[in-house]
């Protein structure tokens, strides 16, 4: 399966799970960082106009990454969205930059070359790693407080 439908299905997993927790979704007309804005307008949980953005990392199988370039954008959440090639459910985590930089920080990450550069990924992480992740992982009503709630 090539990227782009990889990243496509990826997007479309995400943007049901959106929909499905009573969030609405937009998709940036340019590529600035932010690949979906989910935002809540019309309900009587809350008070104003609510919008998160979000950054998408989609993979066939396993991947996670962190890049320095995404601590800029404010409130950003990244998506990882995994194993969306095969017969598997796929998995969405999502963490804002400063969670997704304290995991990095916890394995070792931010002490590496790599790091240095920037940026760090990995396309096999550690069962240390998919545990870490777990607090994160995404369900409808998971997206609800994310986004609507910032928690």
């Amino acid at each position: 399966m090539d990227t782009q439908l990889v990243e496509h299905l990826g997007r479309q997993h995400l943007i049901g799970q959106l929909l499905r927790a009573g969030l609405e979704v937009a998709l940036p007309i340019r590529d600035r960082g932010i690949d979906v804005i989910a935002y809540a307008d019309i309900d009587r949980r809350i008070a104003k106009f609510v919008a998160c953005p979000i950054q998408l990392k989609v993979a066939s199988q396993r991947n996670f990454s962190l890049d320095l370039k995404y601590a800029r954008v404010r409130n950003l959440l990244i998506a990882y969205v995994w194993n969306v090639q095969g017969d598997a459910t796929p998995t969405i985590y999502a963490l804002d930059y400063r969670e997704a930089k304290a995991l990095a920080t916890k394995v070792g990450w931010t002490k590496t070359a790599s790091w240095k550069r920037g940026r760090y990924a990995t396309t096999r992480p550690s069962r240390r790693i998919v545990d870490l992740l777990q607090k994160y992982r995404m369900t409808p009503e998971r997206w609800w407080e994310r986004v609507a709630c910032k928690k």
